[in-house]
């Protein structure tokens, strides 16, 4: 017997919210140019190469090559898991606390909050997100919900990915007395913002405080003035290392579909469309390209 609509669990929300939805990357592209800070190197790609002899096949050192393989890779020389966008665990600065592959599957989907500090950086570059924005923002629009993710929107990442970005003494940052409203007065699952770093000050005293006290954060957001205050989701998906102090995130919003932003469920999601221009090695960007 067929189940009916009220027995399919959790597939009704999807058939009713999310597949009219608007969907908005906020996650930067990760390249071999994207600004990284002075301590690591930059990454590195290249074809992959076999790792030893594969008889009839490949000799150790071929390059795998579509035409004569039947397929391609990429070797990724990653020096540090802090690289675009990314989510912080605790242990990034206090092995105590969880790393990133210790973070719960709860760690999914969300309710998303924007706090846009754009006008306060206009003035002052080094503007800190204060306790009295978060009390403007919600005289606006509402307490902030508990166990939410709050993004703050400096606009800064729109000069992205110019590399002088990694090496800027002062950039927008979120203030210790915000973050420690947000955790203890608003209990948001975690914060995150658009520089690589959470503020400028000579300890790094929010990132200090944050890690040593169990938080993890969001570094390297996008796109933060393509989705509204309020009303949307967050997704969140980061590759679990075993052990790992960083992760290479991505974050999606989901919002409502009177959104102007976004891209919404179609056929064209599965099978994806064929593109004229295939996927080639390119020297000089150090990167395939089409």
């Amino acid at each position: 017997m067929a189940q009916s609509s009220d027995e399919t669990g959790l597939w009704s929300v999807y058939n009713e919210a999310l597949t009219g939805a608007k969907y908005v990357d906020l996650t930067h592209t990760i390249t071999p140019d994207i600004p990284v800070w002075a301590g690591f190197a930059s990454p590195r790609f290249a074809p992959a190469k076999a790792g030893k002899d594969l008889e009839g096949y490949a000799a150790k050192g071929d390059t795998f090559e579509f035409d004569k393989h039947g397929f391609g890779a990429t070797d990724y020389h990653l020096p540090t898991d802090q690289l675009g966008t990314q989510l912080d665990p605790p242990a990034h600065w206090a092995p105590e606390y969880p790393a990133i592959d210790e973070l719960p599957a709860t760690y999914a989907v969300r309710p998303l909050v924007v706090i846009s500090i754009v006008d306060q950086v206009e003035e002052n570059p080094n503007y800190a997100l204060q306790v009295s924005d978060i009390e403007a923002w919600e005289n606006e629009n509402g307490r902030i919900p508990e166990g939410s993710v709050v993004f703050v929107r400096s606009d800064w990442s729109k000069r992205w990915p110019d590399p002088e970005l990694a090496s800027l003494k002062e950039f927008p940052q979120v203030g210790l007395d915000a973050l420690k409203f947000l955790h203890e007065e608003r209990n948001i699952l975690f914060h995150g913002h658009e520089p690589l770093d959470t503020d400028s000050t000579p300890t790094l005293e929010g990132e200090y405080w944050l890690m040593h006290n169990g938080y993890a954060q969001a570094e390297g957001v996008a796109n933060l003035d393509k989705v509204p205050a309020t009303g949307c989701l967050v997704s969140i998906g980061y590759p679990k290392f075993g052990g790992g102090l960083g992760g290479y995130a991505r974050y999606v919003g989901i919002c409502p579909p009177d959104w102007q932003y976004g891209v919404t469920i179609g056929p064209d999601d599965a099978p994806l469309p064929k593109s004229d221009k295939p996927l080639h090695f390119d020297e000089a960007a150090g990167m395939r390209v089409r």
